[in-house]
């Protein structure tokens, strides 16, 4: 369908086009102008959606897109988007446009809503406040169920979400009602005996992560924020805490690659883009590594077996092993934090299921790797013998890979850092060195003591 709305804009068939993109989603407008290739097309496919459709087709483009969009808009036009914004979207662009263009959009805003954007970003880049909304329905608790559903369909155009209405006396934040307990309700009822006074909110300074994990937790469609004098400032939605959880999630992963993070797609960063990202934590993982090298290489006679190379030809196995086991442990340790399943209290019993698990792991690869090196390598002198080298060395090398890949991401998190960076191209390092040295060491007194 995409292809066809092109293809309208080309042929320059305005009306078909405009009669078809009325009944479209927004959201599948927004992935309509990610298509345009000719920025001038930009401004044209604009200018043929209802004002209202297409300030919400505008929050959901991408920011080269906004940008495109915005460069070629009359200042009249940028003053409607903005004015029609809902306020977080206002910060958000305010915040990921070059400095030339946000001087034009304050300069096209009006004057509550520069005030506004002022004041949010005060608050600091991960905080409540920096994603909070204050298009929410405040409600009084001596209003009638009647009187209060009057009150929202004079107001609730203009706000984010009416579903769940918040009651306050003296901007005090007193309780919360939904519009389902005040359909339910008796008209006369008044909405202060109707209230749920439970309500879960959380600090402007909170930490924005914490605050999406708690809409996630608690299933709630937003969540109040309040100052430090309990008066409700504002809102966290669904959407935003989801937008919230996917931005860290996906912070994590990259971190987890030992890639620096990035705000824009895969395919907007340049060849050089990548490389600088990627370039430093490659360049130390490769020197960390020489390491295993110069194990090697000093214990070369260890390594000698009847003027064989055979235990040698075992290295990679171990190494890939230990690798895939650390990655295993530190994934679902890295994982289990994110999602709070595990404390920093959990550490020695944590720990314990991973050494119980890495010796059923590593027996078992143990024994089935004795066999093969048996059948391969039968005839050969003292392969029993280094067939028993080779597995206790993987079982060691189990336990150490998956003993680091619990330990250091709850010791990270412990003293601050972020556990990603304690992922897998860190610990594979680490257990490279690690079994090399006690491979060589169990060669020395099986095979040579």
């Amino acid at each position: 369908m995409t292809k066809y709305y092109l293809t309208l804009l080309e042929e320059k068939n305005y009306a078909e086009l405009k009669e078809k993109l009325i009944h479209e989603n927004p959201v599948d407008i927004a992935s309509l102008f990610e298509k345009i290739e000719n920025p001038e097309q930009y401004l044209k496919l604009f200018r043929l959606l209802p004002k209202n459709v297409a300030a919400e087709a505008f929050a959901y483009l991408e920011t080269d897109s906004r940008k495109n969009l915005i460069d070629a808009m009359t200042d009249k036009e940028l003053s409607y988007i903005l004015n029609d914004l809902f306020l977080d979207d206002c910060v958000d662009l305010v915040e990921e446009m070059p400095a030339n263009v946000v001087t034009r959009l304050m300069k096209n805003a009006d004057q509550q809503t520069r005030a506004l954007i002022n004041r949010f970003l005060k608050y600091p880049e991960d905080s409540a406040g920096s994603v909070m909304t204050i298009e929410f329905v405040s409600l009084r608790p001596t209003m009638t169920i009647q009187q209060a559903f009057n009150h929202i369909r004079q107001t609730g155009v203009d706000k984010e979400t009416i579903y769940t209405c918040y009651v306050t006396e003296n901007r005090i934040l007193e309780g919360f009602i939904t519009v389902k307990d005040m359909l339910l309700s008796n008209p006369e009822d008044l909405i202060g005996s109707k209230m749920n006074t439970h309500v879960i909110s959380v600090g402007t300074l909170d930490d924005k992560e914490h605050i999406a994990k708690l809409v996630s937790k608690y299933d709630i469609m937003s969540l109040p924020v309040v100052d430090n004098e309990g008066r409700l400032v504002g809102i966290v939605t669904f959407d935003d805490a989801m937008d919230v959880l996917q931005e860290e999630n996906t912070e994590d992963f990259v971190k987890m690659a030992l890639v620096a993070p990035d705000n824009e797609t895969y395919l907007r960063i340049s060849v050089i883009g990548h490389a600088k990202r990627r370039i430093l934590w490659l360049m130390i993982l490769m020197l960390s590594a020489t390491i295993t090298g110069l194990l090697i290489t000093y214990f070369e006679n260890e390594l000698m077996f009847g003027g064989s190379l055979i235990l040698v030809s075992f290295i990679p196995m171990l190494m890939d092993t230990g690798g895939n086991c650390g990655s295993q442990s530190s994934t679902l340790i890295i994982r289990g934090m994110a999602l709070d399943e595990i404390k920093s209290s959990d550490f020695l019993k944590v720990w314990s299921k991973e050494v119980r698990i890495a010796l059923t792991v590593g027996v078992a690869l143990a024994i089935v790797n004795a066999f093969r090196i048996l059948i391969q390598y039968r005839g050969t002198e003292h392969i029993g013998l280094i067939a028993l080298t080779v597995g206790l060395a993987m079982i060691i090398t189990i336990l150490i890979s998956k003993s680091l890949g619990c330990i250091l991401p709850m010791f990270a998190k412990k003293t601050g850092l972020d556990p990603a960076i304690m992922a897998a191209p860190l610990i594979t390092t680490i257990t490279d060195a690690a079994s090399i040295f006690f491979y060589v060491m169990l060669a020395r007194y099986l095979l040579k003591g």
